[in-house]
């Protein structure tokens, strides 16, 4: 009763405990378990090494998945791009969907047209003036200029995922691989 795959969606304990024993119940009704075990428990106490064998790999595949889930979200977060250097405009030629005929070929050609498909967002200013209120009621305010913290949660996010990629299994990251490969 393997019921969790590779590339499912993670489960948690709570849910896989509960699953499991409703495949036991479904299997072996409580009745049907009470007359085994008063007859001869060696047949349910066979089933139930392999519920237990079943389950191991169960949470392996579970864990797995969740892997895959965290590995995706990193790489998804470090694809994004970085507000200290903003991103570049990006265009490429598209149809237009007109078309004109080549006299020198003898065919129609689609019309192309330059389009912009990404634009261009400018870098964030790597500081930021911060007034800065002091305990001294007669004290005025100063200004200080610290990271824009825009930059450092950033900055913080790229770390955690970059952790998170370089502690996933080879596995997880070659599934992740296959899957990129399938959909292209």
């Amino acid at each position: 009763m393997i019921f969790i795959n590779k590339g499912d969606s993670p489960i948690t304990e709570v849910q896989l405990q509960r699953r499991t024993q409703s495949y036991i119940n479904k299997d072996f009704p409580e009745w049907k378990r009470e007359r085994e075990l008063r007859t001869d428990p060696s047949n349910f106490n066979a089933y139930m090494d392999g519920v237990s064998a079943d389950t191991d790999i169960n949470r392996a595949n579970n864990v797995f998945n969740s892997q895959l889930v965290a590995y995706k979200q990193a790489v998804s977060r470090l694809e994004q791009y970085v507000l200290a250097d903003g991103r570049e405009e990006v265009k490429e030629m598209q149809p237009t969907g007109e078309q004109v005929f080549n006299e020198e070929t003898g065919e129609l050609e689609a019309v192309m047209e330059e389009v912009v498909v990404q634009t261009a967002i400018e870098p964030l200013e790597p500081t930021i003036e911060q007034t800065v209120y002091s305990d001294d009621m007669e004290a005025e305010p100063t200004i200080e200029v610290v990271e824009n913290p825009l930059i450092t949660q950033d900055n913080a996010e790229r770390e955690a995922a970059q952790a998170v990629i370089d502690a996933t299994p080879d596995e997880v990251k070659n599934y992740y691989g296959l899957l990129l490969k399938s959909l292209s």
